[in-house]
């Protein structure tokens, strides 16, 4: 009977001490927009051509990634480069807890391989900025309309060829604060329209929840969304094969595996070192 106790109490120890670290982080404030949708922002930054065709793979990977997870994916708005990459592409993500596993994605992702347009076989640097934004509904952003300025162009696709003969294209400024957004993806012109307005309603939320986190921002350092998206979180090495994600000092060798969307391994890491990070706060 003594054995028995002793293997139980061993088993009950561990038991407890999960225990009571899931009852930690479930204390943890939840974040009010962990359940939200939300809109993927991709955009080239420097390296040119090679920066465009980084964009299209990190577009991919995160299709990958949704696909595996079920999310039904829309793409809002993009623009191609000459050789089929990105200068910007604009998608939302719609599914359970999307906002909540892509939270940590926004900032700059930096790539270093040989382009394929490189002769001499040297290894280039390039960097493309992710945005995580989650969506805004009606009730969270309200928009007057006489503050918005919508202009009608014509659609133009790779190479300039017209996407379709019609003036369907949309761009909506919104005067008060500058934001430009432009939507040419659908060819009619009330599709693009309403586009542009839910990617303007996540971007006037987004930069709301900014100003907000600014002025509080020594209380809020640890949580979600805090971090200055100008800088470099995470290194995808092609000759080493590695992803790095500088924030926790995580590397794996797997960087072919996690362009084909198998992210997991990153997403928990950096929600365990968030969560840590909260419970010290």
């Amino acid at each position: 009977m003594k054995r028995l106790a002793r293997e139980e109490l061993d088993r009950l120890v561990v038991e407890k001490e999960k225990v009571e670290a899931d009852l930690k982080v479930a204390l943890l404030p939840k974040d009010p927009n962990d359940d939200r949708n939300i809109i993927l922002e991709i955009r080239a930054g420097t390296g040119g051509e090679e920066a465009g065709l980084f964009a299209a793979d990190l577009f991919r990977m995160y299709s990958k990634y949704a696909e595996k997870q079920h999310w039904r994916m829309e793409i809002m708005n993009r623009h191609y480069t000459g050789i089929g990459g990105f200068k910007e592409v604009i998608a939302l993500i719609e599914g359970k807890n999307v906002y909540s596993k892509l939270k940590y994605e926004s900032g700059v992702h930096r790539v270093q391989r040989v382009p394929t347009t490189e002769a001499q076989g040297r290894i280039h640097t390039s960097t493309v900025t992710v945005a995580i934004l989650p969506e805004a509904e009606e009730v969270d952003v309200h928009i007057d309309p006489n503050d918005l300025r919508i202009d009608i162009f014509r659609s133009s696709g790779p190479g300039g060829q017209s996407v379709n003969t019609t003036d369907s294209a949309v761009r909506i400024t919104h005067l008060p604060t500058g934001l430009v957004v432009s939507c040419q993806d659908e060819k009619s012109q009330h599709k693009n329209k309403a586009k542009a307005l839910k990617i303007l309603r996540a971007r006037l939320l987004d930069k709301a929840r900014d100003e907000k986190m600014t002025e509080i921002s020594e209380k809020r350092r640890v949580q979600v969304g805090t971090g200055d998206r100008s800088e470099r979180i995470r290194t995808y090495n092609f000759p080493q094969g590695r992803l790095t994600d500088h924030r926790i000092g995580l590397s794996l060798y797997k960087l072919e595996k996690v362009l084909e969307g198998e992210i997991d391994e990153v997403i928990d890491a950096l929600t365990t070192y968030y969560q840590a990070e909260a419970l010290k706060a």
